[in-house]
C-alpha cells in the first residue's frame, strides 16, 4: 500500500475500534445506567439508525462536489461531538440528540472512506484494499468490544462516560489522519477530481438508469437484510427462544463470527480475487442458505443442548465466511461501476441500501425469530438462495473486467462496459468515464 492508503486504513480501523467500545453497550447505558427506561433506549437506537437514512441521500453529491476529504472531516467532527455528548446525556432529549449526531456522523464516514480508497487504488489493487479495510474494521470492532467490556461497570456511570470519550477521541484521530492524506492521481481515475473543482455530473436519475448498479443495490439490500439485519435481532431471538441458547452464548457466537473473518480473510482473498465476482457472491448465497439450515437444526432439531449450541455458534461462523468472501467483491464492484464524477454518489447509494436493510431487518426478523420459528428459517433460506439468483443475473450485465478484474492484467480486446443509459455516446466521444478506464487498462495490458 502507498502512504495515503495506509493512513486511510489506519484511520478506518481506529474509528471502528471506537465504535466497538460503545455500540454493544448503548442499550444498557441508556436504559439502566442513565435509568431512562427500555422505551427510551429503543428510541435512541432507532434514532441512531434513522439519522443515517436522513443524511446518506445527500452525502454522495457532497463527496462528488467537494471531494471525500472535507466531507469526512465534517463527519468525524460530527461523530466525535455526538459521542462526547452521549457520554454526559442524562435526559431523554439529550440522549436522542446525541444519538442523532453520532448516527449521522458515522453513516457519512463510510461512503467517504470508500471513495478515498477508490482514489488511492487501481482496478488491480482495489480488491485487496477493500478486503484490508474490512479485516481491520472487524478487528477494531472486536478489540473495542473486548476492551470496553472490561472497563464498563453498570454501577459507575463514569465508566461509560470514559468509553464515549474514548470513542470521540478515535473520531478526532480519524479526522487528523485524513487531514494529512495527500490524494494521489491514479491510472484508474485520470480525470480531474471533484476536489480540484470539477462539477459532479449525473445525479439520481443517471444512477437509476444504470441497470447493473440498480441490480447491485437490490442485491446489496438482500445481502444485508439476510445477514447483518438478523444478527442482533431475529437470529438472537430465535436462538434464545427456539434453541434455548443462553444469552451469554450469543457473545461467543459473535466472537466466532469475528474470528472466522479475521482468520480467513486473506486466505479467502487468494481464492476469490481471480474468480468472477458474480460467482463468488452467488456462492455466498449458498453458504448462507446452509447456515440457516444449520440454525434450523439448532432450534427445530431433536439433538442435545450441546449440539444445538454448537450448531448455533456454527451458524455465525458460516456467516463470517460469507462476509470474508463479500468484502473483496461487492464494495470494489460498486467503485468499478461508477463513472468518475459519481463515485461518491454510487458509494452513498449502496450505503443507503445497506442502512435500509439494517433498519428493516430487525423489524421483520425480530418478531418472526421470537415466535414463528419454522417460517423464520424457511424465509431466510429462500432469501439466501435469492442472493445466488440475483448475483448470477447481475453477472450477465457486467463486462468481463468488471466481473473479473484479474483479466485487466492479460491482453484483451474487450472494451465494452456497463454504463448508465445515455452515457455511452458521451463516453465514446470524450474517452472519459469507465470506457476510458477499461480501454486504458486493456491498452496497458497489451503493452
Amino acid at each position: 500500500m502507498g502512504a495515503a492508503l495506509r493512513r486511510i486504513q489506519l484511520g478506518s480501523a481506529l474509528s471502528a475500534f471506537g465504535l466497538g467500545f460503545t455500540v454493544p453497550y448503548l442499550y444498557v447505558y441508556v436504559a439502566q445506567v442513565r435509568d431512562l427506561g427500555a422505551g427510551t433506549a429503543g428510541v435512541v437506537l432507532a434514532v441512531f439508525a434513522m439519522a443515517a437514512l436522513a443524511v446518506l441521500p445527500f452525502t454522495g453529491r457532497a463527496i462528488d462536489r467537494r471531494g471525500p476529504v472535507p466531507v469526512l472531516l465534517a463527519a468525524s467532527a460530527l461523530a466525535a461531538a455526538g459521542a462526547a455528548a452521549l457520554g454526559y446525556a442524562s435526559t431523554v432529549p439529550a440522549a436522542v440528540a446525541s444519538a442523532a449526531l453520532l448516527g449521522a456522523g458515522t453513516a457519512v464516514t463510510q461512503p467517504a472512506l470508500a471513495t478515498m480508497l477508490v482514489w488511492c487504488s487501481s482496478t488491480a489493487t482495489r480488491t485487496r484494499a477493500f478486503a484490508m479495510q474490512f479485516f481491520l474494521q472487524n478487528l477494531g470492532l472486536g478489540l473495542g468490544g473486548l476492551v470496553g467490556g472490561q472497563l464498563v461497570d453498570v454501577s459507575r456511570p463514569a465508566s461509560f462516560t470514559m468509553l464515549f470519550l474514548i470513542e470521540a477521541a478515535m473520531f478526532v484521530v480519524l479526522g487528523i489522519v485524513v487531514a494529512t492524506v495527500r490524494m494521489p492521481r491514479t491510472a484508474g481515475l485520470p480525470a480531474p477530481r471533484p476536489g480540484d473543482g470539477s462539477a459532479a455530473k449525473g445525479g439520481m436519475r443517471a444512477l437509476l438508469s444504470h441497470r447493473a448498479m440498480v441490480q447491485l443495490c437490490v442485491l446489496g439490500f438482500v445481502l444485508f437484510f439476510a445477514c447483518y439485519g438478523q444478527f442482533e435481532s431475529g437470529l438472537a431471538a430465535y436462538g434464545t427462544e427456539a434453541a434455548g441458547i443462553e444469552p451469554a452464548t450469543l457473545g461467543f457466537a459473535l466472537a466466532a463470527n469475528t474470528a472466522v473473518i479475521v482468520a480467513a480473510q486473506f486466505v479467502v482473498l487468494r481464492l476469490v480475487e481471480r474468480r468472477r465476482r458474480s460467482r463468488v457472491i452467488a456462492s455466498v448465497g449458498l453458504i448462507w442458505a446452509f447456515a440457516w439450515i444449520v440454525a434450523g437444526y439448532a432450534g427445530l432439531g431433536h439433538g442435545s443442548q450441546a449440539m444445538a449450541t454448537a450448531a448455533f455458534v456454527s451458524t455465525y461462523a458460516l456467516f463470517g465466511l460469507g462476509e470474508a468472501m463479500l468484502s473483496p467483491t461487492v464494495a470494489p464492484l460498486v467503485a468499478d461501476l461508477a463513472p468518475e464524477s459519481m463515485v461518491g454518489q454510487y458509494n452513498s447509494a449502496f450505503a443507503l441500501c445497506k442502512q435500509l436493510a439494517l433498519a428493516v431487518g430487525p423489524a421483520v426478523g425480530g418478531p418472526m425469530g421470537a415466535s414463528l420459528h419454522g417460517p423464520y428459517i424457511v424465509t431466510f433460506v429462500l432469501f439466501s438462495l435469492g442472493i445466488t439468483v440475483l448475483a448470477l443475473r447481475l453477472g450477465r450485465r457486467l463486462t468481463p473486467v468488471q466481473d473479473q478484474p484479474s483479466l485487466a492484467h492479460v491482453p484483451s480486446r474487450v472494451v465494452a462496459v456497463s454504463l448508465p443509459e445515455g452515457a455511452e455516446a458521451q463516453a465514446a466521444t470524450t474517452g472519459s468515464g469507465p470506457v476510458g478506464r477499461t480501454t486504458a487498462a486493456t491498452a496497458a495490458a497489451g503493452r
